[in-house]
């Protein structure tokens, strides 16, 4: 069975939704940091207001995660397929690769 057409997609409806909305606060956010920059601000504000940034973004990574950890890949998981799961656990071995890397 492949995950990225199963039915567990169709319960993310909220979960993206609200993701999106994040999405589109922080997009404002980015905005302001830029505005920040063609005024000149203090770049120890600008630096800070980044790190903010950066946390928004972090914490949605973390929830659409969790979302994917808690359908996919228990679908998988629990699947017949050998291949899938194997997939699937890769994905998530490359996402924390990913986030490790400098």
């Amino acid at each position: 069975m492949d995950t990225h057409d199963s039915a567990a997609h169709l319960h993310h409806g909220a979960h993206h939704e609200e993701a999106l909305r994040q999405l589109k606060t922080t997009e404002g956010h980015l905005r302001g940091i830029q505005r920040m920059l063609e005024e000149d601000a203090y770049c120890i504000d600008v630096i800070r207001q980044i790190q903010a940034a950066q946390a928004a973004l972090n914490k949605i990574s973390v929830q659409i995660l969790e979302e994917h950890l808690n359908s996919c890949v228990i679908t998988a998981v629990r699947g017949e397929d050998p291949q899938e799961r194997e997939r699937v656990l890769k994905e998530i071995s490359d996402v924390f690769e990913a986030a490790t890397k400098v």
